[in-house]
């Protein structure tokens, strides 16, 4: 089980926490959690979503004690043909304060969702929460999302970056180009 997941969960802690060193603890004790658990005799059904769980509440924790968090800039934004290298760190820093900006309440099953791809149901799990709660907050987290962006692109006069720009379709309410889920669906649309 280690060597499956535990860099998938070290990774995603240090996207929560900011501090690679301080994501390899949480790591490390979620998998102490994890090894006492089974010497107890627990057992699960999706032993991800368990490790998931486990880890983002030992975040959720760490973030109460040090009441700071310094989350890293989302990866992977790839430089297009004609964007330079100084565009990409901003759209980058720019996405990360509007991530930052988002309770962990939003930010977690976002977290969950677009970089752990997770399902619905697993990101259920792994908060133990509903199906629908996810969906919620999902939809919640875009939005809050979006307008944070806008507001702060405002402020400072620039467009929106490709990873977050809006759309209205139909004449109607601009939404985020990030994935979301249908009612009644498990996957990205």
């Amino acid at each position: 089980m280690f060597c499956q997941y535990e860099r998938p969960i070290c990774s995603y802690l240090a996207r929560l926490t900011g501090d690679t060193a301080r994501a390899q603890e949480l790591t490390q004790e979620t998998f102490i959690r994890t090894y006492r658990a089974l010497v107890r005799g627990e057992r699960w059904d999706n032993p991800r979503a368990w490790l998931y769980r486990v880890a983002s509440r030992l975040a959720t924790d760490d973030y109460r004690r040090r009441k700071l968090l310094a989350w890293l800039p989302l990866s992977g934004l790839e430089l297009d043909g004609g964007q330079s290298v100084e565009a990409t760190v901003t759209e980058q820093v720019a996405v990360q304060a509007v991530l930052n900006a988002l309770p962990p309440k939003y930010r977690i099953p976002l977290l969950l969702y677009i970089h752990e791809a997770c399902s619905v149901a697993e990101i259920a799990e792994t908060l133990n929460i509903s199906a629908s709660a996810v969906k919620m907050r999902l939809s919640r987290a875009r939005e809050k999302f979006r307008r944070t962006y806008e507001e702060d692109a405002k402020f400072i006069g620039q467009d929106a970056p490709k990873a977050v720009q809006t759309e209205a379709k139909g004449g109607g309410q601009a939404r985020l180009w990030l994935p979301h889920v249908k009612e009644g669906a498990d996957e990205p649309v």
